[in-house]
């Protein structure tokens, strides 16, 4: 029994799901459209507001399939209507970033700058305060494109334990290691 697909979506206000006879799930909200396609043997159903995920059978592959699209409809349904916002954090001496448009310029520590091309679908912003590390925001209605646009910037200088200097997500706890300690 799936906890997550037994659980019915509530469709807000202002935001309307079409189900295509092709099994693809579009979602149209303020922010934006997204759509999904939906494999033949998953049921999706919208009743009295709330979009239903069913399953044929009880086999392994439909329980995973029926958890699967019920967080991917989720999921496009809050992101028409709310959007999703990463904050990264820059942390180290010198590291900068920058933005023109589309292009993201990172100073990064390395000999060359890096300049790093975001898809028209992501709003991208960087703040830099005077005594505090820049500050990378991605802005967007596609969780799973947001979060990989962010795994790749965070990707250019991985967080490590001795200095904790990298490029981690506000508020992230990084656990740090002790150094080498000199023999006497």
């Amino acid at each position: 029994m799936s906890r997550i697909g037994n659980k019915l979506i509530k469709i807000p206000a202002k935001v309307e799901v079409t189900i295509d006879k092709g099994n693809t799930v579009s979602v149209k909200g303020p922010k934006g459209l997204l759509t999904q396609s939906i494999n033949p043997d998953i049921i999706v159903k919208i009743e009295d507001g709330q979009v239903a995920v069913e399953r044929p059978t009880e086999q392994k592959r439909h329980k995973a399939l029926h958890g699967l699209y019920r967080s991917l409809l989720n999921n496009m349904i809050i992101g028409v209507s709310d959007g999703y916002k990463i904050n990264l954090e820059l942390v180290g001496v010198g590291y900068k970033a920058t933005t023109q448009g589309q292009i993201l310029e990172l100073s990064l520590g390395y000999s060359h700058n890096i300049v790093f091309q975001v898809p028209k679908e992501v709003e991208i912003s960087a703040l830099t305060e005077k005594g505090k590390n820049p500050i990378v925001t991605l802005v967007g209605i596609d969780k799973q494109l947001i979060g990989q646009v962010a795994a790749k910037i965070r990707s250019l200088r991985k967080v490590e334990p001795y200095k904790g200097k990298g490029i981690r997500f506000v508020g992230e706890q990084v656990r740090r290691k002790a150094g080498k300690t000199s023999a006497k």
